[in-house]
């Protein structure tokens, strides 16, 4: 667990996981929370990020083919 996450305020949640998934996890030592939380984590970033991509969807396409038809912005200047 990292800092940030343990210094936040927690919100008890319940949860309902096939047994053998339970047995499993608790046998093997992993913390179920940590593993939600983390899981959630990531889940909710890939969910923001599809979701801007789709508010931004016109501009981005925009952009692209301006960057087809002119290139570059500055491109002249550009040592790569």
């Amino acid at each position: 667990m990292n800092r940030l996450t343990s210094k936040v305020a927690k919100k008890p949640t319940n949860i309902s996981l096939p047994i053998d998934v339970y047995n499993d996890a608790r046998e093997l030592g992993i913390n179920i929370s940590q593993v939600c939380e983390q899981t959630l984590r990531q889940a909710i970033r890939t969910a923001k990020e599809r979701q801007w991509n789709e508010q931004h969807a016109e501009f981005i396409a925009a952009y692209n083919k301006r960057v087809e038809e002119d290139g570059v912005a500055l491109q002249e200047w550009r040592a790569f």
